[in-house]
């Protein structure tokens, strides 16, 4: 029997921490089929709500992200979780309250001198607070989304954050915050690697990549495929996601035969007629060993073997 790095899910699924534009919880159906039955050691390069990695829960993984922010939370998470939660209890739900603290990284003395749990606690109420929970940066890397104007947003949500943190000290996990290829090179050939960078628009008018300064076009989108031409030669294997556009197609085209493309429906966008269903890219560098049996029992709540 083969010995899986993951445990499968209780009924009740392990939500991310954070809503994060791209998140996949509503591709896992997708994905988890196509996962290799072992992952010694798991990696997300590009983290984001880290909606796989909540699923899977491996007992050893790499988390990274370039969003030094959003690694730091995970890190609170983790560690103080407590703290965190007596914190974003003293948060209030109106807009002038909302650009009083989305505006504090304008200052850079003010927002330094901020704990690491204050930073965390501003970084959860702004994404809970938020227009359509979108984390989006200016050139500048200021938060520069506008306020929601939700009636009762769950901004503490203490069972959820007790519970990943849960995860996060029972699991052998460490967080990074560096450029991915510094991640994938570093990586043992028996890692598995969930590639699930910013995306190749479907328009001129529909880029977002501002997840973090710096944004990420195409020559980035173009060194991710050398690296992953790079994993691949040192027999790593690994699984991409990215909008099945023709500019990604044609790039990955040695891969054709293990690329399969799927629907996938978007609700994180700033602009409500650019939500909904789109084409997405699904790219391997292995075959699949076994049918989605086992992966279907993750979502289900069941064994394996289909029993309770």
């Amino acid at each position: 029997m083969l010995k899986q790095n993951f445990r499968l899910a209780p009924p009740a699924p392990l939500a991310p921490a954070v809503k994060w534009a791209g998140g996949k919880r509503q591709l896992l159906p997708s994905i988890l089929p196509l996962l290799p039955s072992r992952m010694p050691l798991y990696c997300e390069p590009f983290a984001g709500g880290a909606a796989l990695l909540f699923a899977l829960r491996p007992k050893r993984a790499v988390v990274n992200d370039l969003n030094a922010e959003l690694v730091a939370l995970y890190q609170v998470i983790r560690d103080d979780v407590e703290a965190l939660v007596l914190d974003l209890g003293k948060h209030q739900n109106t807009p002038e309250y909302f650009y009083a603290l989305r505006d504090l990284d304008r200052d850079p003395q003010g927002f330094a001198a901020l704990s690491p749990v204050e930073k965390a606690s501003r970084l959860l109420y702004l994404n809970r607070t938020c227009y359509n929970g979108l984390y989006r940066v200016n050139s500048a890397g200021h938060f520069n989304t506008p306020f929601g104007r939700y009636k009762n947003p769950n901004i503490v949500n203490a069972e959820g954050l007790r519970a990943v943190s849960a995860y996060f000290n029972k699991a052998d996990i460490r967080f990074e915050n560096r450029d991915f290829a510094e991640v994938l090179e570093a990586l043992p050939k028996s890692s598995f690697v969930y590639l699930d960078p910013p995306y190749d628009p479907l328009s001129e008018t529909s880029s977002f990549t501002s997840y973090s300064r710096g944004g990420f076009g195409r020559e980035e989108q173009i060194r991710l495929k050398t690296c992953c031409d790079e994993l691949t030669r040192r027999g790593i294997r690994f699984l991409l996601s990215n909008s099945a556009t023709p500019f990604i197609l044609e790039l990955y085209g040695d891969y054709k035969e293990l690329t399969i493309t799927v629907d996938a429906r978007r609700t994180v966008n700033s602009v409500a007629g650019r939500r909904g269903a789109v084409r997405e890219v699904l790219v391997r560098n292995y075959k699949v060993e076994e049918t989605g049996r086992k992966r279907s029992a993750v979502l289900n709540g069941g064994r394996a073997d289909g029993r309770q």
